[in-house]
């Protein structure tokens, strides 16, 4: 039959008998030297205690006279016996230098031979022994008595052992009852803490713990979410590689420990994470990324501390750009193909009414209108994404009347864009920008109506020569050597200089909330790439926004490449 397997003891458990053993043996161990230096301590007393006795007899006066008499014993017995009862010892033993008892507690025994060793005392010397005599085993001392510097007898004065060990014996329940108590308090202590051991460790044994520790470790460097969490003070206690990334901390910045604060993060997100309340799905940007943080506090009698999800929006965010502006070309090609047909049915009626050269003239006027723009565009722009990019937002414009316009100077090859700048990234930059500057254009120089939300939009001085009512937006797209300029200007009522620092903020917009995240983004890309964004007033009188992408020396680079080319060819 097969037993059941028994889940191994728990941690607070294995502790529980560890400490409540070396409880045990702690308080054994000082109970045994208690007793032992109690009993050393007890016989020295027992010494020392006899020792003066026997020297007080062997000095006192009266003693010397009675020694001179006939018969010492009719004195000295009644002395001894006051001098034993005084001061607790066994017996005080009086004798000649012959070893003849003059007094003992035992009358019997007076005039017997004195049992022990006498020979030191005889020198002159005052010794301590352990005899066993007619009492027992006895610890004695023994001292000579001088008269006159003649040694005329000898005095022995004694503690029995047993009178010693009773004493000791006393002692020692008082001290196993003090180890008991100390034992009990030990282990209700022990159990006080190990029970509060229990509360936190789940009642798990160590294997249990050192698992647990092993997924939790794997768990947070695998998970793809930024993991967060601050204890009461607001201080990072765990980070994972995800937070670390997501919040531009490198691998070997100490962040454990340090607080918000001292992060550098933006202000909105420092808040947002500082924040004692909980926060849910809220949108915030760093310099490279987009992320959603949620916030939860951890709660439990008092506030513990903050635990903070992060997650990656950049892509998702791109990819919803991206999203609008191919419904703004899909909207755009719906409503040309409907501009077309009804084209179509002009031409088709201007011949069945026999017209047949002024349909010609009519289709030939739309085509070249319509081939304008893309020829410009084609022919100053090699880039096909900023090429197709171009033509569908002046799609867009031109169905809300604003004319789309590329600047005379524009001029990117075929091939001057690196691959390392990408094209992601253009489509984030120049479509808000543009996006923007439509915007700006269709409400013309009276269009704002007021302060923005976080800032006011003014109008600016129109340049010569623009036509009243005329929306036009001017996109400039060059690259040479060394960087990549987009610049587009609008028409449009212009931002105010207060404004120009809030302009880049996540959140403002001069169409109130929920708007106000394109140039955050577009800031954000430009960053991301090493390149800067910078704003001021368009020769028409609206802003102007201006966007430069270092993009290196390719001549140093194709030299470089030429040459590794010809060494490997030598």
């Amino acid at each position: 039959m097969r037993l059941p397997r028994t889940r191994p003891r728990s941690l607070a458990g294995q502790l529980f008998a560890m400490q409540v053993v070396l409880i045990a043996a702690v308080v054994a161990g000082c109970a045994v030297f208690a007793y032992a230096s109690g009993s050393a301590q007890a016989e020295e007393t027992a010494a020392r205690q006899v020792r003066v006795a026997a020297l007080a007899v062997a000095d006192s006066p009266s003693v010397r006279e009675a020694i001179r008499t006939p018969d010492p014993s009719a004195v000295l017995q009644p002395y001894a016996e006051r001098v034993r009862e005084d001061t607790g010892i066994a017996f005080v033993t009086i004798m000649d230098t012959e070893r003849v008892r003059w007094t003992h507690p035992d009358t019997s025994q007076i005039g017997d031979t004195f049992l022990g060793n006498t020979a030191k005392a005889l020198r002159g010397q005052t010794f301590t022994e352990t005899y066993t005599g007619t009492l027992g085993p006895s610890i004695r001392v023994v001292t000579p008595i001088r008269d006159g510097g003649r040694i005329v007898g000898l005095v022995s004065a004694g503690i029995t052992v047993d009178r010693v060990s009773s004493q000791v014996r006393e002692q020692l329940g008082a001290l196993a009852l003090a180890a008991g108590g100390a034992l009990a308090l030990g282990g209700f202590g022990t159990y006080v803490i190990n029970a509060r051991l229990r509360r936190h460790t789940h009642g798990m044994n160590a294997a249990e713990l050192s698992r647990l520790h092993d997924y939790h470790q794997a768990t947070l460097h695998a998970v793809r979410e930024g993991l967060l969490m601050l204890d009461g003070r607001r201080r990072i206690a765990l980070i994972n590689d995800a937070g670390r990334e997501l919040l531009g901390l490198g691998p070997d910045t100490e962040a454990v420990g340090r607080t918000v604060d001292e992060l550098a993060l933006p202000a909105p997100l420092t808040g947002a994470l500082l924040a004692s309340e909980s926060r849910v799905d809220e949108l915030h940007l760093t310099a490279d990324r987009v992320i959603v943080v949620n916030t939860r506090p951890v709660v439990g009698g008092e506030q513990r501390g903050t635990v903070v999800t992060l997650r990656d929006h950049t892509e998702l965010q791109a990819l919803t750009g991206e999203l609008d502006s191919e419904r703004g070309f899909t909207q755009a090609l719906r409503s040309q193909a409907h501009e077309a047909a009804n084209r179509l049915h002009t031409v088709v009626s201007l011949i069945e009414l026999g017209r047949v050269e002024e349909a010609v003239d009519f289709a030939t006027a739309e085509l070249e209108l319509a081939q304008v723009l893309t020829d410009r565009v084609v022919g100053a722009v090699e880039e096909p994404v900023l090429a197709a990019l171009l033509l569908g937002k002046a799609a867009q414009a031109n169905e809300r009347g604003v004319e789309l316009v590329l600047a005379e100077d524009s001029l990117i090859d075929d091939g001057a864009l690196p691959p390392s700048l990408a094209q992601r990234d253009l489509v984030t930059i120049l479509g808000n920008l543009i996006d923007n500057a439509v915007d700006a254009a269709s409400e013309g120089p009276e269009g704002a109506e007021g302060p923005a939300e976080s800032g006011a939009a003014v109008p600016g001085p129109r340049a010569a020569g623009v036509p009243a009512g005329r929306a036009r937006v001017t996109v400039t797209a060059l690259a040479d050597e060394r960087e990549l300029l987009l610049r587009v200007a609008d028409t449009g009522a212009g931002i105010g200089p207060e404004a120009a620092d809030e302009v880049f903020r996540r959140g403002w917009s001069t169409h109130g909330a929920g708007r106000g995240l394109g140039l955050a983004l577009v800031r954000q890309a430009a960053h991301r790439n090493g390149g800067t964004v910078e704003l001021d007033a368009g020769p028409d009188g609206g802003a102007r926004f201006t966007v430069r992408l270092p993009l290196g020396d390719r001549t140093a680079k194709s030299e470089a490449a030429g040459a590794r080319a010809k060494e490997v060819t030598a």
